[in-house]
């Protein structure tokens, strides 16, 4: 399949995979619209990141990606590390950000733990939720830690 139909098909439905790859894609490409398009049109979608509120609705989390792209265009963000749990209608995702960053110290990287959660809607496969916490490099060898805080 053609990049441009494949990328098409991703933001269209596709899989949870391709999803996954388009969401990135824009990020990286600082594209508000292809980012857009793999959310599902539901008013109970829902983006919390890195130390940040819980953002309910296409139009908040719309709101928070264009500022987001607007004070530094792209974001330089890799999936790593994937882990999957799929069924027939949904598909969770813990993945290990690798995030580079401008200090003032000059290049860096930072990394975080997302979880993103795919529904399977009539447009085909959509994101529901993209919940993401500051992590670290040890974070992709998956080994339980004890936790510093419980809830």
């Amino acid at each position: 399949m053609p990049r441009q139909k494949a990328k098409l098909h991703a933001v269209m439905g596709g899989t949870p995979d391709e999803v996954e790859a388009a969401f990135y894609e824009a990020l990286q490409l600082g594209d508000l619209e292809k980012l857009m398009a793999c959310w599902a049109d539901e008013d109970d979608i829902a983006c919390i990141h890195p130390g940040g509120g819980r953002l309910m609705g296409a139009g908040a989390i719309r709101a928070a990606f264009e500022a987001m792209f607007a004070h530094g265009g792209a974001v330089q963000v890799r999936p790593e590390h994937i882990r999957r749990v799929d069924s027939i209608a949904s598909a969770v995702h813990h993945v290990l950000e690798k995030v580079d960053i401008l200090t003032p110290e000059g290049p860096s990287s930072a990394h975080v733990i997302a979880t993103n959660v795919y529904h399977k809607t009539p447009q085909g496969w959509r994101l529901v939720v993209h919940h993401a916490s500051p992590g670290t490099p040890e974070d992709a060898t998956g080994h339980l830690h004890s936790p510093q805080v419980l809830h």
